[in-house]
């Protein structure tokens, strides 16, 4: 009896936490009932038939944000610090004054060359015949017209000259507001000695060029018929290969260009230079041709020269 007395007791101390675990389950219920309550006071929800009309937008939510296009980082591209969106016409209004600009600089150069034209072409005449001023061969004209247009063409020759650095920096400033600040350095490094290449070549072209060429020129022709040079002819084909070396010259900024963007290096133009010896052949050829054959190769020569010169400058500075 005593030992069922004790079981008795024991099972009624088990059966005490068991009530007193029912009761946080009757604590949970009454969140239920409470939303019950407040949907059952909230009004009836309107349908169009074929869902809840407005469904799922709450007004108090946050609008969607759009990066700022006047941010200096947008979608992880940085802008350069002056850029700004401007219409398509203002674009082209910047562009053909600053244009205009550029032509009434070259119109001036070669309205001022024009003054003093005839005193031109006669110190170019005996400077580029490699003889005494007496041994000089004198100029012929051909046609009437011929004296002024040689004029005209050794005038606008100045403008063009004055007029290239007058592009150049109306260049940089249409450029400038989308150029990042290191661009802006780079430019204005690359284009002043872009310009002072072109003016070497043609005083090169000037000094040491066409005074071989006329040279062979006259040797060419002498013993077999009298030498007329053409006034007219004579002064293009000088125009035309001071042009021609000025842009010549720029073949060592050009590589350098390259290398330093990437895109070729030092050992890879060493590797390919007999191509670029063809090449350089051949543009000579076209754009300089004359019968004998003498000044494309003058001219290739000195394209080649100036090619390897380069090459030559890289490989002893280390870069290849």
């Amino acid at each position: 009896m005593e030992s069922s007395e004790a079981d008795l007791e024991s099972s009624e101390a088990d059966q005490e936490p068991a009530e007193t675990d029912q009761e946080p389950a009757e604590t949970d219920q009454e969140p239920a009932e409470t939303d019950q309550e407040s949907s059952a006071s909230e009004p009836p929800l309107e349908t169009d038939g074929e869902g809840v009309v407005g469904g799922g937008h709450e007004p108090d939510a946050a609008e969607p944000s759009y990066p700022d296009p006047a941010d200096d980082d947008i979608g992880g591209i940085s802008t350069p610090p002056d850029d700004e969106e401007m219409p398509l016409a203002d674009h082209i209004e910047e562009m053909v004054l600053r244009l205009a600009v550029v032509f009434l600089v070259g119109a001036a150069g070669t309205a001022i060359g024009l003054l003093w034209a005839s005193q031109t072409i006669e110190h170019v005449w005996l400077n580029v015949f490699p003889y005494e001023i007496e041994q000089v061969p004198p100029p012929h004209v051909y046609h009437p017209l011929e004296l002024w247009l040689t004029r005209i063409k050794l005038s606008a020759l100045l403008g063009i000259m004055l007029a290239l650095p007058m592009l150049v920096y109306q260049c940089y400033l249409f450029m400038r507001p989308g150029l990042y600040p290191n661009e802006r350095k780079y430019y204005l490094a690359a284009v002043p000695t872009s310009v002072i290449l072109a003016g070497v070549g043609m005083l090169f072209s000037y000094v040491l060029v066409l005074p071989i060429l006329f040279q062979y020129f006259t040797f060419y022709a002498e013993g077999s018929a009298g030498i007329a040079y053409a006034l007219g002819e004579t002064f293009d084909m000088i125009i035309t290969l001071t042009g021609l070396l000025a842009v010549v010259f720029q073949i060592p900024l050009f590589i350098m260009l390259a290398i330093m963007m990437g895109v070729t290096t030092r050992r890879w133009l060493a590797d390919k230079r007999l191509y670029f010896w063809a090449a350089f052949a051949g543009l000579s050829f076209m754009f300089a041709f004359d019968p004998t054959g003498m000044a494309p190769i003058l001219v290739a020569i000195t394209m080649i020269f100036l090619f390897e010169g380069t090459l030559l400058v890289l490989k002893w500075v280390g870069r290849e």
